[in-house]
């Protein structure tokens, strides 16, 4: 695979990007800071990614200025590019987010505008070189309208819209779009928070990540129980919702 990954630096997407080295993968990294790339990319390297150089560029993802650019350069340094993983995000509590307007205006454009952007990018890059995989993190928060998550679900809701429609227009043409749902993930995102009795592990979200991308799994859940947890959330009533905090 011949992979590049946006979000590598922490969490689950750092997660995936090593255990796609460990098998040998070849991987370019985009995100800021440059120092965390290199650090990130460097730690790859020991653990086994193809041809022990793991290539970086700074991008900016609230900039889509510099989209093609960055993907210019991951295409030249892996001969080619096959696969796409956008794991990166903004997320602040309700209350916070109410708050603060100026991330308030950030996320919304980051998590939404500027990631349909990138996937835009991809998708054409892709599809002009045969087809490929596309997988975007979005998240459970977007499956049901929720007091926790009003704004910050919104984000997801609509990406998830986005690319669910893309499988459906191009995996014929060989494009996969993968979409990741993960439900609570112990991350630095999530630290602080009470996490549910369900909670999972950036390392357990990456093992089922990477299975979705070998078998073209157009949808996943992460933790796979948060497949249930939202199921039922999905079917109770508005009356129920406006009582409870879930």
């Amino acid at each position: 695979m011949k992979a590049v990954v946006l979000g590598a630096t922490s969490g689950m997407g750092r997660a995936v990007a090593r255990r796609l080295a460990e098998r040998g993968d070849a991987l370019f990294l985009l995100g800021l800071p440059l120092t965390e790339l290199e650090r990130s990319a460097g730690d790859l390297e020991q653990r086994g990614a193809a041809s022990q150089n793991v290539g970086v560029a700074e991008l900016d993802l609230a900039d889509p200025r510099g989209f093609e650019s960055a993907l210019d350069k991951a295409d030249r340094a892996l001969g080619g590019i096959d696969t796409v993983i956008v794991t990166a995000g903004l997320f602040k509590t309700q209350d916070a987010l109410e708050e603060d307007r100026d991330y308030l205006y950030r996320m919304l454009h980051v998590n939404f505008t500027a990631t349909v952007l990138f996937c835009e990018a991809a998708r054409k890059r892709l599809l002009a070189a045969g087809g490929g995989t596309l997988c975007v993190f979005s998240s459970v928060a977007g499956d049901r309208g929720r007091k926790p998550v009003v704004l910050y679900g919104a984000t997801k809701a609509g990406l998830s819209h986005y690319l669910e429609s893309l499988d459906h227009k191009y995996r014929a043409e060989g494009l996969r779009t993968i979409t990741i749902k993960p439900g609570f993930v112990k991350t630095p995102m999530t630290e602080g928070l009470k996490a549910p009795p369900f909670a999972g592990d950036a390392d357990g979200v990456a093992k089922q990540v990477v299975r979705a991308i070998d078998r073209g799994t157009p949808l996943v859940y992460a933790p796979a129980i948060w497949r249930y947890v939202m199921l039922v959330i999905r079917f109770l009533p508005r009356f129920v919702m406006r009582k409870i905090g879930f």
